[in-house]
This record gives C-alpha cells, sequence and structure tokens, in this order.
C-alpha cells in the first residue's frame, strides 16, 4: 500500500502524490471501564436508489447503513448522541424522520450486548420557527419531542431551538420554558448550547449575543433545576470560556463538551474539574478516541496525548469555517473506512465541501492512524478524485 500513490488536490492547487504511510488503529472497545463519559454525535446516510427529490420533503433513509454505523461505533463502546445537528436536524432531516430514526436506534440499543447509553435530541423542528409565536408554543413543540423520545426509551437533549432567538426571547422567556421542560421531564436531560458557528439561526441564545451574560442565563436555570440536569453540551470553540463556565456548575452537573478543536484538554482536565465528550469529532475519531480514553482511564497521558494528539488538525479540518457544513466530512470518513457502502447524504449534503477538503481530510485521517481499511480508503478516495476530473 505504501507505494501505491495517488494525485491529489491541495490547498495551493496542485495536484500532488499520496500514499497512506499510518499504521491503522484496529476499532476494539476499551478493556477497562472509562473515567469518562462518551458519546458520539451520528450522522445519517440517505437511500441513493429510493431518494427522488433530494432537496424537498423527507429524505429516503438508508437504515441499514445508518443503523450499521451505529453499532460499529457501539461495538467501540462509545455513546450515542442521536437526531442532534450531526444528522443534519434543519438541515435535510425533518422531525418525522428524526422520530423514525429515535425509535429503530432504541431498538438496535437495547439489542445490542454493550446496553450502550444514548441520548436522543429535542427540539422544535416540527413547527417553522416562525410558526411559534409565544413561550406556549415552545414549550409545546418540545414536550411532543421529549415524549416521544422517553416513550422510544432514549435520555432527553434539549437541542438548541431557533425558535427563541425567532421569538427574540430575553432571558426570563428561557427561565420560564426550560423551567416547565425540565419540570416535566422524568428524568434528567442534558442541555445543549450551540454556537452560531454551527448554526447561524442560533445568534444570541440565553437572550444575548453576549456570551458572559448568556453564560449567567443558563447557570441560573441549572442552578434553579438542577435535579433534572444531567450536565450541559457547550460547543462555542471556546476553551477558556468552557473550563470557566465548568468550574461554576453545581457539583453533580457534567460539562459536555461539544468544542471540537480543543477536546483533548479540555476532557483532560486540569486536575480539579474535566469536561466529558459529547461530539460529533468523536464519530470521525472513533477508535483513537475510544483508545485514548482508555489510556487516560489507566493513568497513561502519554498514550492518551499520543493518541489524540494527531486527530486535532483532522477535526479542525473537518470543522473549519463554514462549520455548519461539517457532517459531510464525518460521513465520508464512514465511507472511507467501509462503515457504510456509499457517501450520500440527505438533501446531497456530500456536495457542501469541495474535494480539496476531502483530499487533506483523507490525508490527515491517515496521520491520525484513522483508515482503518487503508486499501479501501484509497479506492474509494481515488474513485472520488476521478469523478471530480483528476487523475
Amino acid at each position: 500500500m505504501k507505494d501505491c500513490a495517488m494525485r491529489l488536490p491541495t490547498y495551493d492547487g496542485t495536484l500532488e502524490p499520496y500514499a497512506p504511510t499510518g499504521e491503522p488503529l484496529v476499532p476494539r472497545p476499551p478493556r477497562v471501564p472509562l473515567t469518562r463519559t462518551a458519546f458520539a454525535a451520528a450522522h445519517l446516510v440517505s437511500d441513493p436508489i429510493a431518494e427522488r427529490a433530494p432537496w424537498e420533503g423527507r429524505p429516503a433513509v438508508d437504515w441499514e447503513n445508518t443503523l450499521g454505523f451505529r453499532r460499529w461505533l457501539w461495538d467501540q463502546g462509545l455513546g450515542l448522541a442521536e437526531a442532534m445537528d450531526t444528522a443534519q436536524r434543519g438541515m435535510g432531516v425533518d422531525w418525522p424522520t428524526a422520530k423514525e430514526l429515535i425509535e429503530r436506534t432504541m431498538v438496535e440499543a437495547r439489542a445490542h450486548p454493550l446496553k450502550p447509553r444514548v441520548a436522543c435530541g429535542a427540539g422544535t423542528d416540527q413547527r417553522a420557527a416562525g410558526e411559534i409565536t409565544d413561550e406556549a408554543g415552545l414549550i409545546a413543540a418540545y414536550s411532543e419531542q421529549m415524549e416521544a423520545i422517553e416513550a422510544a426509551g432514549g435520555q432527553v437533549i434539549l437541542m438548541a431551538s431557533r425558535a427563541f432567538p425567532a421569538l427574540g426571547a430575553d432571558a426570563e422567556t428561557y427561565a420560564r420554558v426550560y423551567g416547565r421542560l425540565l419540570d416535566q421531564a422524568r428524568a434528567p436531560v442534558i442541555l445543549h448550547w450551540l454556537g452560531d458557528m454551527f448554526d447561524p439561526g442560533l445568534a444570541g441564545y440565553w437572550g444575548s449575543a453576549h456570551v458572559p451574560t448568556a453564560s449567567e442565563t443558563v447557570l441560573g436555570i441549572i442552578r434553579d433545576n438542577v435535579a433534572k440536569v444531567d450536565g450541559i453540551k457547550i460547543s462555542l470553540l471556546d476553551q477558556s470560556h468552557e473550563e470557566a463556565f465548568r468550574a461554576r456548575l453545581p457539583e453533580g452537573v457534567r460539562l459536555y463538551t461539544g468544542d471540537d478543536f480543543n477536546y483533548a484538554a479540555l476532557i483532560e482536565g486540569d486536575g480539579t474539574r474535566h469536561s466529558h465528550a459529547l461530539l460529533g469529532a468523536f464519530t470521525a475519531i472513533a477508535p483513537a478516541a475510544v483508545q485514548a480514553l482508555e489510556a487516560l482511564a489507566l493513568g497513561d497521558r502519554a498514550t492518551y496525548h499520543a493518541l489524540l494528539a494527531p486527530t486535532v488538525p483532522l477535526s479542525r479540518e473537518i470543522f473549519k469555517a463554514p462549520t455548519r457544513f461539517y457532517k459531510a466530512g464525518i460521513a465520508f470518513l464512514a465511507w472511507l473506512n467501509g462503515a457504510q457502502s456509499h457517501f450520500i447524504m440527505p438533501g446531497g449534503f456530500q456536495s457542501s465541501r469541495e474535494i480539496t477538503h476531502y483530499a487533506e481530510v483523507f490525508r490527515l485521517a491517515d496521520r491520525a492512524r484513522l483508515l482503518s481499511r487503508p486499501d479501501l480508503a484509497v479506492e474509494r478516495m481515488t474513485l472520488l478524485a476521478r469523478l471530480h476530473g483528476l487523475e
């Protein structure tokens, strides 16, 4: 394989030969209990034969590939964050599709020998943001999705909703709505703070574009409802903010990092506090993530960093601006590694990134030891390059 060079595009506008050189990690479950909770946020795969109008209506889901990929994650000991923004909620995947995904996933999870933990996103996307005109509408929309998730047996993640900013909601509105939702939840939920780099429609969440002010609002909501809050996922790509926020959480409330740039340091922690993981990046780097967390549980920080350090440039490339298109890179790696049989996403989302990006993801994944099937990866990367007129 090492003497099989392809010609791949670079950001300099050139074609350069490249042959995989990394020693692939073998996907496997951890050999010891982990000291960090790790949710991988998974994507959804479309059926290329059944799809008729990719940009309109419900996507035709390839259930075999979609659920098979989840089993691939579970086989490695990861938990699953289901029907989140990684699964293109609001970007090609509607609530009826998400609800079916949750229900099918929970059936699969109960049958899996490792009994994986699954948390599922509840939002308000069964109604357009402009159709929700008051607090009652917000509560009703969230409640419908929460009830469906609880009925399926999943843990609820209260996803950030575009309907709040569309309403011009102030801090008091957030406090009242979240207080009502948390009060009616059957079990502790995970809150969700997704920055506008992931979704521009979430700018000014928690009632303020000033992050310190927004932080005070959500911390107040957590303190007032601490028995119903398992933790909060923060995806602002700001390590210092997450560390400061984490230090102010009530005892027993977890910080689930959604920082796909700085996860290694945040999960390791500062010796007093650490973050857990709810990451799209962990879907892309699953073998390295699991084996690094295993090393951390064993107190082997050198191996932890040796495994994760090469994944950071890869994750930064996948999550480069415009960050909201990161899902394409995650699906691309799943295809390269044979965890799904094709590279078709809802809404034709695979076209949201350029061929040079995919070539760079390929190179960085190799250096991070994440091309678990190098021969197949080369075959598929070569095919994609040819489809773009590159020989």
